[in-house]
């Protein structure tokens, strides 16, 4: 709030002569964790019946703060529907304090859009029920925090935050807190235990056997706030009462209020809130002199007794999938789903699905808790958050497909009988012009060829560029004959078909933010004689040369690439000659730990496919392509011994099935791994050595590029939590040289490191297998028993970190291209709608260094979010894309708040815009 409604607020409550004390009761809930959703909802409901209760009857002055959550309400009221009317009445009133977030969730694991999406649903529906949202930027208990928070706080008008984990203890409890882009929020760090210190010594909350004493805790309070006095660089104190899952002690709650302000005891105690504490502190912000600068990420080095904080830094590899399934379903909803939605709704039309795009984004949000998406909790949880994935992953895929056959229906042209029409969609920015994959679902009662002396049969087909009439040259890759399909009539039952499922590579030029689109038709045929019967010609392509050199060799025009007896890459960088070798290295450790930690045993044994043997394969070999399949194999110990304390000497074997892949004019080697896990309680990561010579190395973060030191703390030995090399990616970490460099782009995959050696590695974590479950002794969950795969790119570059190129190619390898395959049927079921869209087309276009994060319709308008990745200010650039008859849709360029309130001048929508280095923007497009 203005600083200046805070010191009229302090002028009124202050005499001068005493401390002013917020008191604030509220309660930290993790919505699943060491029980499943249903069990701690029981003791939500028993908390907000009481409290509600003892606010109307008076025992409660009020409020009560919902730990910086609104889904408390939502949750209590799925079960107490016959409440709301008291619910709204206490919001109104300011009995109950909601928000800012959605959910409490862990900043290194989710998005930045997704953070953004969180505290506007939390702030919406603490309007829904009547609230006045907080502003008071609550992470209590996430596990550090990203460089951008302040810059997305303030992009709320939220200019103040609580924070406990990742930061040390320091002389005093207030900092000013300077983000990535230079956005300062104040702050106040809580003290030793964090939001529980007054629960535990006030309180004694984790002494089961102690019993409330009046003259107790008045001292203790008394004990408390001398404490919390010294530290503090503002008159206020702040007493929060709210401990994990906690209700409110009645006893406690009235020995506090008992107690009045008085020479002896300087204390004026006021049931209050966290922001009306902030305004207080936003009031005096000239005594906060304390500055702290970017990400907080720092390991625990005090004893417990002067501080208990814990970064917990293990929740970046735990329970891969869960990561993984987030990284997909983030991707299809900003990346497919909002976008291909406003393309159907700016060039034909169609109706915005508003409501579907909210509820998909609200059961994906419900996965982003800390103690849900880190995996962390017990396996029910995990196993509950399945669903909630499938569910946004349902709808986002299925508007993504109805966006996509819409526009493909529109597109100017017929579709003849021997014809199948194939759009091709990028969701990135940025145009690409390279070799791509795609999977065709060629009719089955089209003809087929045979070679030789019918060995095999192929379908015949050919592939043209829809926009020219050209003909392209595609490369052969799969067939799996008589796969079924179903076209769905909305006035007929289904249609069930066959088709042959055949894989192609080709090289296709592709719009940003657009598609192109192909007419893939049947091949030719001879004619009939009276000898011979009508047949398929062969529909061949140049399949020479090939990109590869050798039986375990490949080269295109930027890479050559040979493969090792051991399964490891030796990658020669032709554009500067520089060679990296033993790349795709597996190293293999014990894991004794859990969600939280990865826990290395002392008797260990590091095992590397340094030594492995492995199994090298041809896969595919073409002008467009070439694959390896290459299957390292590792003999491991199966499990630990925990009486023992070593790895056992029984060991079974575990095989790294690696699909690598060439393209033509490509600068990148792409990967993908496969492990079929039998082996219990250890750690995998690919080891990438990169030979430069720095001592820091980048990684992408929240709307942001993270530059890191490789060495470790010279104290670490002193450290109560030890500082780990492993640290947090979105997609990409690279290392860079005047001369060389190397940067591995991953698939939800976020926890990596340049390890302190010579050689300097990038060490991708592939995944960690555990059994030590919270609260219990131990679950089969955190094993990972079963098949995994893993997507991940080698890239090498010279000279500075191409960081808008990593963020892009990141972007690329999590969303992938898409397309839509229709034959004549597809009309008949999906009739057009009368407009006519280019062959070829797009939206927009971004240049200048800036990177897109999400474009959507907000309040009947587009929104695009764009942030500079850069140190340094860029200028960057929207080009609009249309087809040859199609209008331009945008003039100007309003910039907005992350609530979509309108911010400065409206700006052309063509012209350059300004970004200050790490600068996040968006914009309402007219």
């Amino acid at each position: 709030m203005p600083i200046a409604i805070g010191a009229a607020r302090n002028s009124k409550r202050s005499s001068g002569l005493f401390r002013k004390v917020h008191y604030v009761l509220s309660t930290h809930w993790d919505r699943e964790w060491y029980q499943v959703f249903q069990d701690y909802r029981r003791r939500l409901v028993q908390l907000f019946d009481r409290t509600l209760d003892d606010i109307a009857a008076g025992k409660l002055k009020g409020p009560f703060t919902t730990d910086g959550q609104s889904i408390l309400i939502e949750d209590y009221l799925e079960i107490r529907p016959e409440r709301r009317a008291q619910i709204e009445e206490f919001a109104k009133s300011g009995k109950l304090i909601m928000g800012p977030w959605y959910v409490m969730p862990d900043e290194w694991l989710v998005s930045g859009e997704s953070m953004i999406r969180n505290l506007r649903l939390g702030r919406a529906l603490a309007r829904k029920y009547g609230a006045t949202p907080s502003d008071a930027g609550f992470v209590c208990d996430t596990f550090g925090h990203i460089g951008q928070l302040p810059q997305i706080l303030k992009g709320f008008d939220i200019h103040g935050a609580f924070i406990w984990r990742g930061l040390e203890p320091r002389k005093q409890v207030h900092f000013r807190w300077q983000g990535s882009d230079g956005s300062e929020v104040v702050c106040m760090r809580f003290s030793r235990s964090g939001y529980c210190d007054f629960t535990y010594d006030v309180r004694h909350a984790t002494e089961h056997n102690h019993i409330f004493d009046r003259a107790k805790a008045t001292e203790d309070t008394e004990l408390f706030l001398a404490k919390e006095s010294k530290r503090a660089a503002v008159p206020s104190i702040l007493l929060f009462d709210g401990g994990d899952h906690l209700e409110y002690d009645g006893d406690y709650y009235r020995a506090i209020f008992a107690r009045k302000a008085s020479e002896e005891f300087p204390y004026d105690i006021e049931h209050s809130s966290l922001d009306a504490y902030l305004d207080e502190v936003l009031a005096q912000t000239d005594k906060i002199t304390d500055v702290v600068k970017g990400e907080l990420r720092e390991s625990a080095v005090v004893s417990r007794d002067k501080d208990g904080h814990w970064l917990i830094p293990g929740v970046l590899s735990s329970r891969v999938w869960i990561k993984q399934q987030n990284a997909d379903c983030q991707a299809l909803l900003c990346h497919w789903a909002e976008p291909l939605s406003v393309f159907a709704v700016s060039r034909l039309g169609a109706d915005y699905p508003e409501q579907y795009l909210k509820v998909a984004w609200r059961w994906l949000l419900q996965n982003h808790p800390h103690d849900s998406i880190c995996g962390c909790s017990i396996d029910e949880v995990h196993e509950e958050m399945k669903y909630r994935f499938a569910q946004c992953q349902q709808i986002a895929l299925a508007q993504t497909n109805e966006s996509l056959r819409l526009i493909a229906l529109a597109i100017e042209g017929e579709v003849a009988a021997n014809e199948m029409r194939v759009m091709v969609a990028n969701p990135l920015a940025a145009s690409l012009d390279e070799v791509v994959e795609l999977t065709l679902d060629i009719p089955a009662e089209w003809g087929s060829y045979q070679e030789f002396f019918g060995f095999e049969t192929k379908p015949g087909f050919r592939i043209f560029e829809a926009a020219t009439g050209k003909e392209l040259e595609y490369q052969l890759l799969s067939v799996s004959p008589k796969k079924t399909r179903k076209s769905v009539w909305r006035t007929k039952f289904p249609e069930i078909y066959k088709v042959h499922e055949v894989k192609v590579s080709l090289r296709l030029m592709l719009p940003a933010t657009g598609y192109t689109t192909l007419t893939v038709r049947e091949g030719e045929k001879t004619v009939k004689s009276g000898v011979f019967p009508e047949e398929m010609l062969p529909t061949r392509h140049p399949a020479t040369p090939g990109l590869a050199t050798s039986e375990r060799s490949m080269e295109n025009e930027t890479l050559s690439v040979s493969i090792e007896a051991n399964g490891s890459l030796t990658i020669k960088d032709k554009r500067n000659q520089q060679v990296y070798t033993r790349l795709l290295t597996f190293e293999d450790t014990a894991d004794i730990g859990d969600g939280w930690y990865h826990g290395p045993p002392v008797n260990d044994q590091q095992i590397t496919s340094s030594g492995a043997g492995a199994e090298v394969m041809l896969q595919h070999d073409g002008p467009g392509q070439c694959t390896f399949r290459i299957r390292t194999r590792l003999n491991l110990p199966e499990a630990f011994d925990f009486e023992q304390r070593h790895r056992s000497e029984t060991f079974k074997e575990l095989v790294c099935d690696n699909l690598v892949t060439l393209r033509a004019g490509m600068d990148r080697v792409e990967a993908v791994t496969t492990i079929n896990n039998m082996v219990r309680d250890h750690r995998i990561r690919v080891l990438f050595p990169t030979d430069v010579k720095a001592k820091t190395f980048f990684s992408d973060g929240a709307f942001d590029v993270v530059e890191r030191e490789i060495a470790l703390p010279k104290n670490n030995h002193l450290r109560r939590e030890l500082a780990v090399e492993t640290t947090a990616q979105q997609s990409w970490t690279a290392i860079g040289g005047a001369k060389r460099g190397l940067a591995i782009v991953a698939k939800g995959l976020l926890e990596c490191a340049v390890r302190d050696l010579p050689s300097r590695p990038i060490a991708l974590t592939l995944f960690r297998s555990t059994s030590r479950t919270v609260f219990t002794d131990g679950q089969p969950g955190g094993q990972l028993i079963g098949p995994l795969t893993f997507q991940y790119w080698i890239v090498p570059f010279a000279g500075k970190v191409p960081r808008t190129k990593l963020c892009l190619l990141g972007q690329q390898l999590v969303a992938g291209l898409r397309n839509i395959q229709l034959q004549p049927r597809h009309f008949m079921a999906t009739p057009r709608n009368g407009v006519h869209l280019s062959a070829r087309g797009g939206l927009l276009e971004l240049s200048g260094g800036a990177v897109c994060t999400s474009m959507r319709r907000v309040e009947n308008a587009t929104e695009v979010r764009i942030f500079n990745p850069h140190e340094h200010a860029i200028s960057a650039r929207f080009t609009p894309l249309k087809g040859s008859h199609e209008k331009l849709l945008w003039k100007t360029a309003q910039p907005v708040d992350f609530e979509s309130r309108p911010i400065g001048k409206p700006l052309p929508f063509a012209g350059p815009l300004s970004l200050k280095p790490k600068q996040i923007i968006t914009l309402r497009l007219a």
